[in-house]
């Protein structure tokens, strides 16, 4: 079973959270566990041991760590991934979630609509770009890939 059955952010170091983020968060974690696609590709001729995985997430020396274990908790494995890449469309979508959150206490439904919209296509950018950093890592579908990017962007926030 190729998928994620825990998921554990590593807060230490981090900015408290705006109830906003927050919740971006706990909606992140709550959809990932209800459904998600995620595998180990094959490397080096080894054998991946088949998911579920528990998925420890966390910034370290300025690096997005992925730590992975079996459903038991045993290691599997760990991989980094710079946040170079990231961090343009984190900072967007950071930008466009603020817009969007001030919309909704003040604007007509037509105007929130529209910065939805902008905010999904941020999102979709983020997810594309860290399925692009897990090629040859990791096996994620977008909907997984998207949940994803959320708890990265929960990361560097602050």
């Amino acid at each position: 079973m190729n998928r994620i059955c825990h998921i554990e952010i590593d807060e230490n170091g981090l900015a408290r959270p705006t109830p906003e983020i927050e919740q971006e968060r706990k909606v992140a974690i709550f959809d990932l566990l209800e459904d998600n696609s995620f595998g180990l590709p094959a490397r080096d001729g080894r054998d991946i041991p088949p998911g579920p995985y528990r998925l420890g997430l966390a910034i370290r020396e300025g690096r997005l760590v992925f730590s992975l274990a079996l459903e038991d908790a045993q290691p599997v494995g760990e991989f980094h991934l710079s946040l170079g890449p990231f961090r343009q469309v984190v900072k967007d979508y950071f930008q466009i979630c603020e817009s969007y959150f001030d919309a909704v206490k003040r604007l007509p439904p037509s105007q929130i609509e529209a910065i939805d919209m902008a905010r999904r296509g941020i999102h979709n950018e983020g997810a594309r770009v860290l399925q692009e950093r897990l090629e040859g890592k990791a096996l994620v579908d977008t909907a997984t890939a998207r949940r994803l990017f959320t708890l990265i962007c929960v990361l560097n926030w602050g």
